[in-house]
């Protein structure tokens, strides 16, 4: 009897913990599905969120893209804590390297509209503000009107082609490098322009009037990115201008991403962007293509690999372009990638041409692998949460705006938290038009559930 009620709250114990379950009808799916839920849960401990099993905590750019990526909405109070645990000064400014902490700001907006935690709100817009105008006065270069700093998560030398990379420096850090703090990067400013767009609507939240400032500078920084770092007539956004004022025309991944999920080239430009993309059999490589010093059989960590994250955010900027056979592409390959070439686990790096687990290569060494990133398997959620299932959060509530799948009829989430709520989602036919939703039975006129919702709620939605 004993033994027989020691199973029995052993099998509840793990339903709470892992309580978030696809049901598609594709193995491989739901298995990386169940995995990526695992991982983030396995890697949290004693309320933080850590970056992987070989890294700790102490990541800004890593808990802030895993809590926008789907910890807020999952787990909210291990978000919360992990947000606030790479903050110093008591909670008013944002910590760790300076380049890309601004992520924080994005996330932590994200947060609040998860969640409609105001307390955290009103504190997380202080200290959004104080670092920002921090930033403003320490990385802005006036003349291009773009951020300085490394390109977001690349903070290896193996990132960068010469003369960023000084050859005569064995430093893998890229800050060792003399000519890397001058560089003004895609994706870095990208971010600052998300996170001034983020100000703006917590500003209109505390009603400070300061949104409109912050409009302003978004949009400024929006033209300098697009005058130095698009290229409307070939349809490329560049990676970086260096210290010098040249181009380094390669495709970064994550920039290209970026700018199509903030808004700064419009939908139908990045649907032609996404036209002249290179990419491989395993996804998009982080950065295209290999600088002289690498090569296929020595693949800088930085360069000419995949790194999961960065092909669930791209995966998700071609599917708001329109582009379902990229989304799809990429989403199944990250699974497979993880179930098949893991294997079962959610690795750091893979390598472009084989897809084995591969650290890749920076400055004659090659790097050691990094095991349940959590990065990669939260990106994997991403692209259900706000793609396939397409949840849109709101202060008043969350709309669903689903995509589905081509060729899976009917597609289950179960178990999401949503502020005090427990939703079970259904998406029947393979269509990416909503045709009709009912909640919990009802026929409703919109897929919308408010965020004053209590219990488990039922979600049907219909596509076309």
């Amino acid at each position: 009897m004993k033994k027989t009620l020691f199973l029995i709250l052993m099998l509840f114990g793990a339903t709470l913990l892992y309580g978030q379950t696809l049901r598609s009808g594709d193995e491989q799916l739901d298995k990386a599905f169940r995995l990526a839920v695992r991982t983030v849960d396995t890697n949290t401990v004693d309320s933080l969120l850590k970056a992987g099993a070989g890294y700790g905590g102490e990541w800004t750019r890593d808990i802030a893209i895993n809590s926008w990526n789907g910890v807020s909405l999952l787990r909210p109070e291990i978000a919360r804590y992990s947000l606030w645990s790479v903050t110093t000064d008591n909670r008013a400014r944002i910590g760790h390297q300076y380049w890309d902490k601004i992520l924080w700001v994005v996330a932590a907006y994200n947060h609040y509209l998860v969640t409609g935690d105001r307390d955290f709100l009103q504190q997380a817009y202080r200290c959004s503000r104080q670092t920002m105008t921090e930033l403003e006065e320490d990385a802005f270069e006036r003349h291009y009107g773009l951020f300085m700093g490394p390109a977001v998560f690349q903070d290896g030398i193996a990132g960068y082609d010469e003369p960023i990379c000084d050859p005569e420096n064995e430093s893998t850090y890229v800050l060792d490098h003399k000519n890397a703090s001058a560089i003004k990067c895609l994706s870095t400013n990208c971010t600052y322009y998300a996170a001034y767009r983020a100000l703006a609507q917590m500003s209109r939240l505390e009603n400070d009037g300061l949104a409109s400032t912050f409009d302003r500078k978004a949009e400024a920084l929006r033209k300098s990115i697009r005058k130095y770092l698009y290229d409307r007539k070939e349809n490329k956004l560049y990676y970086l201008l260096d210290h010098r004022g040249v181009v380094h025309p390669y495709q970064e991944a994550l920039g290209i991403a970026f700018a199509g999920l903030d808004g700064v080239v419009s939908t139908p430009e990045m649907a032609r962007i996404l036209k002249g993309i290179h990419t491989s059999k395993f996804g998009i490589p982080c950065v295209y293509p290999c600088f002289r010093r690498f090569s296929d059989e020595h693949p800088g960590r930085h360069n000419t690999t995949i790194w999961p994250f960065v092909n669930a955010f791209y995966a998700d900027a071609a599917c708001r372009a329109g582009n379902r056979e990229i989304f799809e592409f990429e989403l199944k390959n990250i699974a497979r990638l993880a179930i098949e070439y893991g294997p079962d686990n959610f690795q750091e790096v893979y390598n472009m041409i084989t897809g084995a687990p591969d650290g890749g290569w920076q400055r004659g060494k090659k790097w050691w692998l990094n095991p349940d990133q959590t990065w990669s398997a939260t990106g994997y959620l991403r692209l259900f949460l706000l793609d396939v299932f397409g949840m849109r959060f709101q202060e008043n509530g969350v709309l669903f705006q689903p995509v589905g799948l081509s060729g899976l009829e009917q597609i289950s989430l179960e178990g999401i938290p949503y502020r005090k709520a427990l939703l079970d989602i259904t998406l029947k036919g393979s269509g990416s038009r909503v045709a009709a939703c009912s909640i919990n039975g009802q026929r409703v006129a919109k897929a919308f559930v408010p965020a004053s919702a209590t219990g488990r709620i039922r979600v049907e939605i219909l596509l076309k």
